[in-house]
């Protein structure tokens, strides 16, 4: 099989990217012709021993890596490239790379040619700098305490207030008549044996807002049968792993809510998130 033949099922992928690395869908894809040219012409210039996907992310960063004016921020065009402009290049690169492309990061070492302790760095950084402009009130839903104050520490340090902790439904729906949030981290079962779930959808009903699940019961939404979260970390958690998916919600702005399994398709955003990788690819797990 040739080279072509072999990158041509990444390349829908690739111009994804570019488009939000860039800023620009013209823009973008003119990066991308200028890769494939510069295959075309010199196709040993493709890295060996890489996944052709890795590969063929590598050649492109290489491209754009070598022309000084994309040191600089992006021009923006929609409400995620306002949220991407005051990212710098390096960490913009490895946000994009893990939340929308959804590489490792060992493979995201691959492609920006660092260790990935590097590729951990950048994107803290990354969610530093969305975390600046987008702080923000987080609920947290959530009844185990050492679990919540924990939650609460990184969310702190990531530079965003706690408007308040629930340990239930109703304290969760409470909280809300207080004060809005603008982001919600919320476990599905809770201290009276009330649904997490139950009070994430009656806040919805009310107003949208980014939400991440936190269970150790995964499988209760991931089932295949009906829309999932778009946003879902498993407990036990890695502190990386939630530094990672606020930054990701913030970014994005969805909500995660589950819809009836008689309501069809959910929020057509959450689903073109939660669709938009590639067969294999994996969640960002920094």
């Amino acid at each position: 099989m040739s080279l072509a033949e072999t990158i041509a099922p990444h390349l829908p992928y690739l111009r994804r990217f570019a488009r939000a690395l860039t800023g620009s869908q013209e823009s973008g894809d003119a990066y991308v012709v200028a890769v494939l040219e510069t295959l075309v012409a010199d196709p040993e210039s493709f890295p060996q021993g890489q996944m052709k996907r890795v590969g063929l992310y590598k050649c492109f960063l290489k491209v754009w890596n070598s022309i000084s004016v994309n040191q600089e921020p992006a021009t923006p065009k929609t409400q995620a490239d306002r949220s991407l402009e005051a990212i710098t290049p390096m960490p913009r690169q490895a946000f994009l790379l893990a939340s929308v492309e959804g590489f490792t990061t060992q493979q995201i070492a691959e492609i920006l040619d660092c260790t990935p302790e590097t590729v951990t760095q950048l994107i803290e950084e990354a969610g530093t700098q969305i975390a600046e402009q987008t702080a923000t009130d987080v609920l947290i839903i959530e009844d185990e305490p050492l679990i919540s104050m924990d939650l609460e520490a990184l969310v702190k340090d990531l530079g965003h207030r706690v408007s308040g902790v629930a340990r239930t439904h109703r304290e969760a729906l409470a909280e809300v008549r207080k004060r809005k949030p603008g982001l919600v981290l919320a476990d599905i079962h809770l201290a009276d044996g009330s649904s997490g779930l139950d009070a994430v959808n009656e806040i919805l009903l009310g107003f949208n807002v980014p939400v991440i699940f936190i269970t150790a019961f995964p499988e209760r939404l991931l089932t295949g049968e009906r829309p999932e979260p778009t946003f879902l970390i498993t407990k036990p958690f890695e502190p990386n792993t939630v530094r990672a998916l606020v930054s990701q919600a913030l970014f994005f702005g969805t909500s995660a809510r589950i819809p009836e399994p008689t309501a069809g398709v959910g929020n057509p955003q959450d689903a073109r998130l939660a669709g938009s990788s590639p067969p294999g690819a994996r969640a960002a797990r920094p």
